[in-house]
């Protein structure tokens, strides 16, 4: 099996996914799947849901601007998930301007979850996901100052 050649890129940029941009942590990832957290956002196109929330630097433990993680739900088998998965993580390279631009201060880390939410791997996936990236972006930019960052109690209070 021959392997494909890399994606031309017009800039003389290298674009990189390096490992400290990937979300491993499960501090980081359990708050984004938290229904009662109130900094938690949510972006939805076609099959691709992207869950973000701003996370101060000191919190992540790496210099990075954005931090994302992927997840695949069932669907049929490891391949096609790992499949899905490297399209993804692709796709985000790719695009992963869009993701920067996003991050809006030096002070604070945006942390992504994308979720696959389909049945089986459909050719359309990357286009949704370029949606959802360009959709983040401008609405990280325009309700990020309206977020809470405080702390928020099950009955809607400010923990102080």
């Amino acid at each position: 099996m021959m392997a494909r050649p890399p994606l031309k890129v017009a800039s003389a940029e290298r674009l990189r996914f390096s490992r400290r941009a990937r979300l491993k942590r499960r501090r980081l990832i359990r708050p984004l799947f938290d229904k009662t957290r109130q900094d938690v956002g949510t972006v939805s196109v076609g099959s691709i849901r992207l869950l973000y929330r701003m996370v101060p630097r000191s919190e992540t433990g790496a210099r990075e601007p954005v931090q994302v993680g992927f997840a695949v739900g069932r669907m049929g088998g490891a391949v096609r998930r790992n499949a899905a998965k490297r399209a993804m993580r692709e796709t985000c390279r790719v695009n992963q301007k869009l993701l920067q631009q996003a991050a809006p201060s030096q002070e604070e880390t945006l942390t992504v979850m994308i979720l696959y939410r389909g049945r089986k791997l459909h050719d359309h996936l990357r286009g949704d996901l370029e949606e959802a990236l360009r959709q983040l972006s401008t609405h990280v930019r325009a309700v990020e100052p309206l977020l809470c960052r405080q702390p928020v109690d099950p009955m809607g209070g400010l923990v102080t």
